[in-house]
């Protein structure tokens, strides 16, 4: 295991142990891997992640889950990851993926405007009203309201659609939070993709 005062810099997180790779068991390792061959480089949430297999596992499994088995787009997706982890002042997230929204938006403004303000960001009515919805489940769970979801429906996205805005929002509420108290570093990769 890797020493518990770590750089700031460099390591995937500052508050735990990040686990060294060989010791990780093999489907985290083939996990780990088959990334770092997409990305050309291993992003941190997965050595973070690392730390707990179990909750590797279910933590990617989910995520997984949120990005094939839904009705957005991979760009809509990554815009609510941002608008909730800018709410949430989630560093990790809005670099990592607001990389991620530069590249599935062909946008490279977008992500930086998320982060500074989505009311304000150049985006349609449309994804106004989802990243509202997202934000809201944020900041003010206890105010969301079958108006909120038929102000989706109206700008065309249907209530399966609805559930999977605030399923995206609800994990990444979730994936901040560890981020914050883990002190996840994000790549310095993350900084200049998509640009």
């Amino acid at each position: 295991m890797a020493d518990e005062t770590t750089d700031h810099e460099t390591e995937p997180m500052t508050r735990f142990s990040v686990p060294d790779r060989e010791e990780l068991p093999e489907d985290l390792r083939e996990r780990i891997d088959y990334e770092e061959g997409r990305a050309g480089f291993v992003p941190n949430v997965f050595l973070a992640y690392g730390y707990r297999p179990s909750h590797f596992r279910a933590f990617f499994e989910y995520y997984d889950a949120l990005v094939k088995d839904t009705e957005l787009t991979r760009a809509e997706i990554e815009m609510i990851v941002v608008a909730v982890s800018a709410a949430n002042d989630c560093y990790y997230c809005n670099v990592a993926h607001g990389a991620l929204v530069r590249i599935y938006a062909e946008d490279p403004l977008l992500a930086d405007q998320l982060v500074a303000n989505y009311r304000t960001a150049d985006v349609s009515d449309r994804h106004r009203a989802m990243l509202d919805l997202a934000v809201k489940l944020t900041e003010a769970p206890e105010r969301v309201e079958e108006e909120d979801i038929q102000r989706l429906e109206d700008h065309g996205f249907s209530r399966r659609a609805a559930w999977d805005v605030g399923s995206v929002a609800a994990f990444f509420n979730l994936s901040n939070r560890m981020a914050h108290l883990a002190d996840m570093r994000p790549n310095a990769e993350f900084h200049t993709m998509g640009r």
